[in-house]
């Protein structure tokens, strides 16, 4: 029963998801792309004016801000560094070694397999889903249907490879969001995410392979692939040596170095490897590591694919973190986020209930707001400290940002991924929904565990009885 006395609250809460709300439709009145930036603003300031409203002082709602912002320093160091680490793995060639192994494993026969795998490691390797979907997925959806394979199926096994490379890899934004919104690891963050996105993945990669064997008989000429492969081949010096940048990155993880000093040997491996192996000399190594690497090697795809990094490719992720959270910290301060975490949390009963309720609210933002950032922030915001209090450590809540959030934003069609991935593809999102099969799995499996309690991990100091932290025990 909802009590007279918190219906202001109330209706600030709803003012401020109408503002969230209406971020895809000032696009579409203005008939122009407006940055998510802009409208998070504009819902900080009718959260901020709402607060003044209940009584806060601006002091305090000034100083909510500067709370969000400290706690998202850790995620936008970290980003300006993945920036310089990205400008010299392409400048040095570690990108287009790996990206050549993927479009090498290619075949006719195992064509959504391998069109799957490719793109999961070419998002691996960029850590982004667009610029995979945008170049090497543009490629396969035209060997796809000379193939004689149905168009969404392809398209689905892209969304699927590119959307699992994306949430895998260090180099991602989402990856270094989320666990900066909900206070775990980046790569804690990573390792924990395997749990879910690992069986999920080989799962659809099985059904790939079923599926995809009865369209093994088509014939097409791989000859865009082909060309994409001889082009780079042709522009850098590829050799076994520049493996030994991700390997180096990857045992650091494995040894649980932490994120900063690893990604920063990573990146210097990757200005040593760009003098030494593609002639680079050392102000255009320094001048890569700010304005990113720009290729020019007269094919278009191959050069969207390549011109990518520097520190100055992160200012645009990072104001959207500072906007966000910014907005999550009034939000907070003023006991918004609580009332509408308290709404939520009132029908959903302990650990199950807290997971499956994280994971339908970054499918709804999504939904709503259309908007995959958005999807992880506020969440991430609204639920934190409900995971602190049910004794869960941050890492559980940053991969259910992940599981629920990132992997859906591609599904919905308003939504600022689903429709890149409709321009990029040509493929409309409720068509190749149903085989984007790991966006639909990791989920899944996410709420199973959250059911049954497989892979969450507990505060070393708290254990959890009927859903309360309870100090630890044997028997706990």
């Amino acid at each position: 029963m909802i009590n007279l006395d918190d219906l202001p609250e109330i209706w600030g809460i709803t003012a401020l998801l109408n503002v969230l709300a209406s971020i895809p439709y000032f696009g579409a009145v203005l008939h122009a792309s407006i940055p998510v930036q802009i409208p998070m603003m504009g819902a900080t300031a009718v959260a901020a004016l709402q607060g003044l409203r209940l009584g806060w002082r601006w002091r305090d709602i000034e100083e909510s801000f500067k709370d969000g912002i400290r706690l998202s320093m850790g995620a936008i160091l970290i980003l300006m560094l993945v920036g310089v680490l990205i400008g010299t793995w392409i400048a040095s060639g570690v990108v287009p070694l790996m990206i050549i192994t993927g479009l090498n494993l290619l075949s006719a026969d195992w064509f959504l397999f391998a069109a799957c795998l490719i793109c999961a490691i070419v998002a691996l390797a960029t850590g982004s889903s667009w610029t995979t979907a945008g170049t090497v997925g543009v490629a396969l959806i035209g060997i796809g249907g000379g193939l004689g394979i149905p168009l969404p199926l392809v398209a689905g096994a892209i969304v699927s490879g590119a959307y699992f490379g994306d949430k895998m890899s260090p180099l991602s934004d989402t990856t270094n969001l989320a666990p900066a919104v909900a206070g775990s690891e980046l790569f804690e963050h990573v390792r924990h995410m395997l749990y879910t996105s690992g069986p999920s993945f080989v799962i659809s990669l099985i059904l790939f392979f079923v599926i995809g064997r009865s369209y093994g008989e088509g014939s097409a000429s791989l000859e865009n692939v082909e060309n994409m492969v001889s082009t780079v081949t042709t522009n850098f010096d590829l050799n076994a040596w520049l493996w030994l940048a991700p390997l180096m990155v990857i045992g650091m993880v494995v040894m649980k170095v932490p994120a900063l000093p690893a990604l920063f040997i990573g990146a210097g491996l990757g200005g040593l490897f760009a003098s030494i192996f593609q002639g680079m000399p050392l102000s255009g190594v320094l001048a890569v590591t700010y304005d990113g690497y720009v290729a020019d090697t007269g094919i278009a795809a191959v050069d969207e694919l390549l011109t990518r990094g520097g520190v100055a490719s992160m200012y645009g992720t990072i104001g959207i973190i500072l906007c966000a959270m910014s907005f999550g910290g009034v939000m907070e301060k003023c006991g918004m986020l609580e009332r509408v975490a308290a709404a939520l949390l009132s029908v959903a009963r302990g650990t199950t209930g807290l997971i499956w309720a994280t994971l339908g609210t970054c499918l709804g933002i999504n939904i709503i707001a259309s908007d995959q950032y958005l999807s992880i922030v506020v969440p991430g915001r609204m639920y934190r400290s409900a995971f602190e209090k049910a004794g869960l450590h941050p890492k559980n809540l940053s991969r259910c940002l992940e599981d629920g959030g990132t992997l859906t934003s591609p599904l919905i069609p308003w939504n600022t991924c689903g429709a890149f991935m409709y321009a990029t593809l040509g493929v409309f999102p409720l068509l190749y929904l149903p085989f984007a099969f790991f966006n639909l799995i990791n989920p899944l499996i996410s709420a199973l565990y959250g059911y049954t309690g497989w892979t969450l991990e507990r505060l070393k100091d708290q254990a959890v009885v009927n859903g309360e932290p309870v100090a630890k025990t044997d028997s706990a």
